[in-house]
């Protein structure tokens, strides 16, 4: 039984800022539930082709049979950081149609208690996107220095209280390994001073400790420097990002590939901007969606067009 679950965050929103049109190539960088893939492929019918990627073998095999009808589907195990060595496989080096990069975890992979990702669920530290890594939450949290704990938490979770709970991981540690999501949650409490807020003490430490483990961040920057050297004058790459740290690059990186001038000098002699803006400002998540998957409040999706090749 499939109890696969996942919601789609700005489905109509994030595919229609694609323009798809038959007979181009599409790639959708996170397959997730499929739910983006499946509109992708509805309205590229009957000659376009799209290219899906996704590590969690969960979500392929769900998306597998969901997708099992679309004869111009390809789906690859693979993480979207290899986008150019995996589509060169396959025959592919332009995308003549679009991307869409859907940034967020699933909801299947948060929620499910033996991932790891959830305070509210005990759990074996995990956070593991790719179940075959063999580097967990488990060895971040008991083999990291004390100072490089207090970057992470600071830098990828804006935890305040970093100092104190990387103290606290290190002392907790040199007597027996933390091991479980419920360990590490109570340390954090224990760690920090009780505030009244909407929001558990614990969140921003997973938050960090998600990022590390999987790279989350330099695969961001990584994947859109190379998705830009793949995509054809006219493509467009349609991005939702779910939390500041992603959304500040992305927005950096399109701006900066949308200027004029790069280079600052008296005299320019900058090559012409590769992209152009299609939306200054982020798309947000309607109303309605909100209500239906609260989740979504946090999404953004910003659109870019390739204007220039080099």
């Amino acid at each position: 039984m499939d109890d696969f679950k996942h919601y789609t965050v700005m489905l109509n929103e994030a595919v229609d800022a694609l323009e798809c049109q038959d007979g181009k190539i599409y790639v959708d960088c996170t397959l997730g539930g499929g739910g983006h893939s499946e509109l992708i492929l509805k309205r590229i019918q009957p000659s376009g082709k799209l290219f899906s990627f996704d590590i969690d073998d969960e979500a392929i095999n769900h998306s597998k049979e969901r997708l099992k009808d679309y004869k111009n589907l390809t789906i690859i195990k693979s993480s979207y950081t290899n986008i150019k060595s995996e589509l060169k496989k396959h025959g592919i080096d332009k995308i003549t149609g679009g991307v869409i990069l859907d940034l967020g975890a699933s909801y299947h992979q948060l929620t499910k208690a033996e991932r790891g990702f959830s305070f509210s669920k005990n759990a074996p530290l995990d956070m593991r996107f790719d179940m075959e890594s063999d580097f967990s939450a488990y060895d971040l949290i008991n083999t990291y220095k004390e100072a490089d704990l207090v970057r992470i938490f600071s830098e990828y979770g804006e935890e305040r209280f970093s100092k104190r709970i990387a103290k606290k991981i290190v002392e907790t540690r040199a007597k027996s390994p933390i091991r479980t999501t419920q360990e590490l949650s109570d340390l954090v409490i224990a760690a920090t001073p009780h505030i009244k807020s909407s929001i558990h003490p614990a969140t921003r430490v997973f938050q960090a400790i998600r990022i590390e483990v999987n790279n989350e961040l330099k695969n961001v920057t990584k994947v859109l420097n190379d998705i830009l050297d793949l995509l054809e004058v006219g493509g467009i790459i349609s991005c939702i990002s779910f939390h500041s740290l992603e959304d500040r690059i992305v927005k950096n990186i399109f701006r900066y590939e949308s200027q004029k001038c790069r280079c600052n000098d008296m005299i320019c002699k900058c090559k012409p901007p590769r992209i152009e803006l299609v939306n200054k400002k982020p798309i947000m998540a309607s109303v309605e969606e909100i209500k239906e998957n609260p989740p979504s409040r946090s999404a953004k999706l910003r659109v870019v067009r390739c204007i220039n090749k080099w």
